[in-house]
């Protein structure tokens, strides 16, 4: 693993405890050690809902969201960073739910990649490893997130 140069960072908030529920994305791309890319993409959920207790986590509501584009309108923004690449979340497990369940919901194909999870390196919260690691962090925002995750990432292949 320690060879790996390129991946891409994700992290996505939900509207609800539906992990299709998608409502932001952020997505960090890392070619050769740097990053090259950082997109920040507000999604409009299926029917806009979101439960009450979700805008309170993350500070995205169904008025932010009214006019986003529906997850199916910004996959093609999304799918080349994470089609045959190294992906990499801190709790993989989470937002690799997300995805499945979102592409099942819109009727798309989920793609190949290699996972990897920072919570598993560090076994740790996203807020407890930036803190440790002085990186900068406005958590549940998912740019931040994915950010902070690619940089936590970086550390671990130096290492």
């Amino acid at each position: 693993m320690k060879n790996i140069k390129s991946f891409t960072a994700i992290d996505f908030e939900t509207s609800s405890h539906k992990p299709y529920s998608i409502c932001q994305v952020g997505l960090v791309r890392v070619e050769n050690g740097v990053i090259t890319e950082e997109i920040d993409l507000l999604v409009k959920p299926p029917d806009n809902h979101f439960h009450y207790m979700f805008p309170e986590i993350h500070g995205i509501t169904p008025y932010k969201t009214k006019d986003a584009p529906a997850f199916d309108k910004i996959w093609h923004l999304i799918k080349p960073h994470i089609h045959k690449q190294n992906v990499v979340a801190h709790n993989i497990a989470f937002d690799k739910n997300c995805l499945k369940q979102v592409l099942e919901y819109y009727k798309l194909t989920l793609p190949e990649y290699q996972e990897h999870c920072t919570y598993r390196i560090y076994g740790e919260s996203l807020d407890k490893c930036c803190k440790k690691h002085k990186i900068n962090l406005n958590h549940h925002n998912a740019l931040s997130d994915a950010k902070a995750c690619a940089e936590l990432f970086l550390l671990h292949l130096k290492n």
